[in-house]
C-alpha cells in the first residue's frame, strides 16, 4: 500500500525536512510514503470570508490535482474521527484486504480545506484537538502512519 502526504505549503524548517525524510525512508519497507508539496496562497490581510473560500477553493484544486488516481482519500480536519494507533493499523488491515492500493492524507493550509476536497475524501480523520503547525503535522501523520504498519505487520513499537 503506497501512502501520500499532500500537503499545502512547503516545510522549510530544518528539523521538520529532516522528519519527513526519516519517515519516508522507514516506510519505504512498507510500501512506500512520500509528501507532496502543493503551492500555497497568498492571504490577504484582512481577507473577507469571500477570499478566504477563494483561496481554499484554489489550494483545494492545487491537493487534489497531486492525488493519485483511485486513491482513497484521508483529509485531515480538527473536527474529523480520532482513532488510536491500534484503529489505524485496524483501517489499515480493513483497506488491505478491500484491496486499497493508494492513500491520500490531505493537508489544507492555515484556512483548513475546501468543501470540494471534503466531498472528495472518503473520511475524514482528526489527529488531535490540539493545534499544530501545518508543516509539523506532516511528520506526526507520518510517525502515525509508521506505527500503524507496524501494529498492523506485528511488529515491536513503542507503545
Amino acid at each position: 500500500m503506497r501512502v501520500s502526504v499532500v500537503a499545502v505549503g512547503r516545510a522549510k524548517e530544518r528539523y521538520i525536512v529532516e522528519g519527513i525524510a526519516e519517515y519516508e525512508k522507514r516506510l519505504g519497507s512498507y510500501g512506500g510514503a512520500r509528501v507532496i508539496e502543493v503551492r500555497d496562497e497568498r492571504i490577504p490581510k484582512n481577507a473577507s470570508q469571500a477570499e478566504e473560500v477563494q483561496v481554499k477553493e484554489r489550494e483545494g484544486k492545487r491537493l487534489l490535482a497531486a492525488v493519485p488516481d483511485g486513491a482513497l482519500v484521508v483529509a485531515l480536519d480538527p473536527a474529523g474521527e480520532a482513532w488510536s494507533s491500534e484503529e489505524l493499523a485496524a483501517h489499515f488491515t480493513q483497506w488491505e484486504i478491500e484491496g486499497v492500493r493508494d492513500i491520500a492524507f490531505l493537508i489544507g493550509g492555515p484556512l483548513g480545506l475546501s468543501d470540494e476536497v471534503y466531498a472528495r475524501s472518503n473520511l475524514r480523520l482528526s489527529l488531535s484537538k490540539m493545534t499544530f503547525l501545518h508543516t509539523l503535522v506532516r511528520v506526526i501523520l507520518l510517525e502515525q502512519v509508521y506505527r500503524a504498519f507496524r501494529i498492523h505487520r506485528g511488529e515491536p513499537y513503542h507503545k
